[in-house]
This record gives C-alpha cells, sequence and structure tokens, in this order.
C-alpha cells in the first residue's frame, strides 16, 4: 500500500505559504577522490545528462570513466576550493541568503527561499522537505540556469516532480525553464563587463558557454539557440561590432561532436592570429565553478599564454552581486502573480467573512 508524506495530526489552520527552490548543479563534498567519484556517479548516471542506452553507459561509466576521472577532477577542484568550500556552494548559497533578505525587505515575510542541489548536497529532496515542512502550498522552480537545455533544467523538472509524487498534498508548481533574454540579465551581465573593462581595459569579448553534444540540437533542445540570443543582446548592450566579439563552447568531453566552435580552439587560434588581448565571460555560469574557475581562468589561461596571446582577462560570474539578486527577484515576483501568501489569505478571509454578514 503506499504511503505519502503528509503531516501527523495536521490543523487545517496552519498559514499556508509560497516557497521559492532554486536550484543548481551541484559539487563534490570535498576536493578528494572518494568524494569526486560519489559526485560523478550520481551526475553522470542521470539519464538526461548522458541519452546512451542505459546498459552499455552503465558499462562505460563503471568500468571505463569513474576509474580514471575521479583523480583528474579531485586535482582540479583542488586548484580552486577555498577555506569556505567549493566555490559554486559559497556563492550559491550567499545568493540563496541575500535573496532572502531581498524578499523579506519587500515585504514578503511568507515566502520561504531555499537552495538545493541537482547532485550532492545540499539535496533537491532536503530543499523540499524543508519547504514542506514550512506548509508550503505554492511552489516556485527556479534553476539557476538562463538557457533551457533538457540535461540542466529538464533534470531538474524531473528530480523535483519525482518527489512530489510522493507527498499527500502537492503544492501548486510553477518552474521558471530559461531567462535567457530577460532584460535584467542581459543588464547584469553588460554591467559586470563594463566593470571589468574599466579596471583591466577593453578588449575582444568572447562569450564561453557550457557545451552539449550537437545531437541534442538536433533532437530539438534550444539551448545552443539561446546562448546565441544572449550573446547577441550583450553584444548589442555593450554596442560592440562584429569584430569586437565572439561566442564559443566549452567543457568538451568525449569523440563525438559538440556545439562548436570550442572554446579550446578559439583560443588557440586567437594566440596564434589574434586578437592577442581578450577577456572572457561565461553568461551560462550563475556562479563560479569548476568550468569557470579551473577550466577558463587558470587552465584555458595557461596555456592561450602559452601558445602567443598577451592579456587574458576573467570576468567572473554573476555569483552573489547585487544585480544578480535583483534579477531572480523580479523573476519571483513574475511569476509568483496571482499568489498570496498567509497574510493575503487572511486578509481575503476576513473581507469574505463581513460581506457574507451584510447580505
Amino acid at each position: 500500500m503506499p504511503k505519502y508524506l503528509g503531516s501527523p495530526d495536521y490543523d487545517h489552520q496552519t498559514p499556508q505559504r509560497i516557497g521559492v527552490l532554486l536550484v543548481n548543479l551541484g559539487t563534490p563534498d570535498a576536493p578528494d577522490t572518494v568524494s569526486v567519484r560519489r559526485y560523478l556517479k550520481q551526475f553522470l548516471l542521470d539519464p538526461r545528462v548522458i541519452e546512451y542506452p542505459r546498459w552499455l553507459w552503465w558499462l562505460i561509466l563503471n568500468g571505463v570513466i569513474l576509474r580514471i576521472r575521479p583523480a583528474r577532477s579531485a586535482h582540479a577542484y583542488q586548484q580552486i576550493w577555498t577555506q569556505e568550500g567549493s566555490p559554486l556552494l559559497v556563492h550559491s548559497r550567499n545568493l540563496t541568503d541575500k535573496l532572502r533578505m531581498q524578499i523579506q525587505t519587500q515585504g514578503h515575510p511568507d515566502i520561504k527561499v531555499v537552495l538545493g542541489m541537482s547532485y550532492g548536497k545540499p539535496s533537491i529532496a532536503s530543499a523540499l522537505a524543508e519547504l514542506h515542512q514550512a506548509n508550503v502550498r505554492e511552489l516556485l522552480v527556479l534553476p539557476l540556469y538562463p538557457q533551457y537545455s533538457g540535461s540542466t533544467t529538464g533534470s531538474a523538472f524531473d528530480a523535483v516532480t519525482r518527489i512530489l509524487q510522493g507527498w499527500r498534498w502537492v503544492p501548486e508548481l510553477r518552474f521558471v525553464t530559461q531567462y535567457h533574454d530577460h532584460p535584467t540579465y542581459i543588464d547584469a551581465l553588460a554591467t559586470s563587463v563594463q566593470q571589468h573593462w574599466q579596471q583591466h581595459g577593453k578588449h575582444h569579448l568572447l562569450l564561453s558557454f557550457h557545451g552539449l553534444p550537437k545531437n541534442y540540437l538536433l533532437k530539438g533542445d534550444p539551448y545552443h539557440c539561446q546562448c546565441l540570443k544572449t550573446g547577441r543582446l550583450l553584444a548589442e548592450k555593450l554596442q560592440l561590432q562584429k569584430n569586437e566579439w565572439s561566442l564559443s563552447f566549452q567543457s568538451r568531453v568525449g569523440r563525438e561532436e559538440w556545439l562548436g566552435p570550442y572554446t579550446e580552439q578559439v583560443l588557440l587560434d586567437y594566440a596564434n592570429k589574434g586578437p592577442k588581448r581578450i577577456t572572457v565571460v561565461c553568461p551560462g555560469f550563475a556562479a563560479d565553478c569548476l568550468e569557470t574557475l579551473e577550466e577558463i581562468a587558470l587552465r584555458n589561461r595557461e596555456e592561450f599564454l602559452k601558445a602567443g596571446g598577451e592579456q587574458f582577462d576573467y570576468v567572473p560570474a554573476l555569483n552573489a552581486g547585487d544585480d544578480h539578486v535583483q534579477l531572480l527577484s523580479q523573476l519571483i515576483q513574475q511569476h509568483t502573480q496571482g499568489w498570496r501568501t498567509s497574510g493575503d489569505r487572511g486578509a481575503t478571509k476576513t473581507l469574505a467573512l463581513q460581506h457574507g454578514a451584510t447580505r
């Protein structure tokens, strides 16, 4: 007999709340081989991430990848790990805290904001459990992925709905699938680039997005198109000419064709032929992480300079900056339209009783 998560001796007069679940990808608990292997196994077993036949992928993953990659990835994480922990987790937590304070100062103390990771801790399951305990009856899920992909945003949707299937009282659910062309998002990116140029000088701007197998695009994933639109809107906002900016895709693995051009190849071409002074920004990453800090700001920078490049500047992700908090606050306001906090419900109930008494 199925069992559903409820509240024993539930008081039906308990105030109801609106919940906001921020979702990011996740990170290992520590920069060591054991922790990284555990994280990679969870990540790479997600059928949204790798669309191979399950039996074949299981053999490849356990027979090859998890024997080799954890040690390499652990070394990479060690290059960026901080005293506070993983940069992605630190920035994501700080962003969540600042957003929570922003919403409270706007007069919405009954809106509860929590953070969950698709892989690792804090998990989506633990975040939803916290919202369930807070008696959330309207739930907004906001993945921190500006551009939609089935491998990221789609995976978050799967995880959330899989857990909600076990709730006795399923909340009203809304899901932000993308904000790649939101004006405040483009403004925030442009401001970060402009501020960086003011300090380090203006150079050719390379926009590097995380890559995907090209096959995903051919099957209908809109990620590539949304990355291109983000790039175009950002270049227009910065008033850049065509020869002043370019766009590429990073983090390619395996032998199959991925979205191109590849960031590492673009950088080598620039180092040889110019422009030899560049600024790199990664608009698809809401928070700095392994792919931005180790792959771009350390490894790709070193290879660019070694190959003949003269200057390589990296613009940090939006992280927990004020502009990022403002963007997410606007998205929450936009996507919770029509929902009311417990205070609003109380006022509505009082008015209804008053109206009924005069009839």
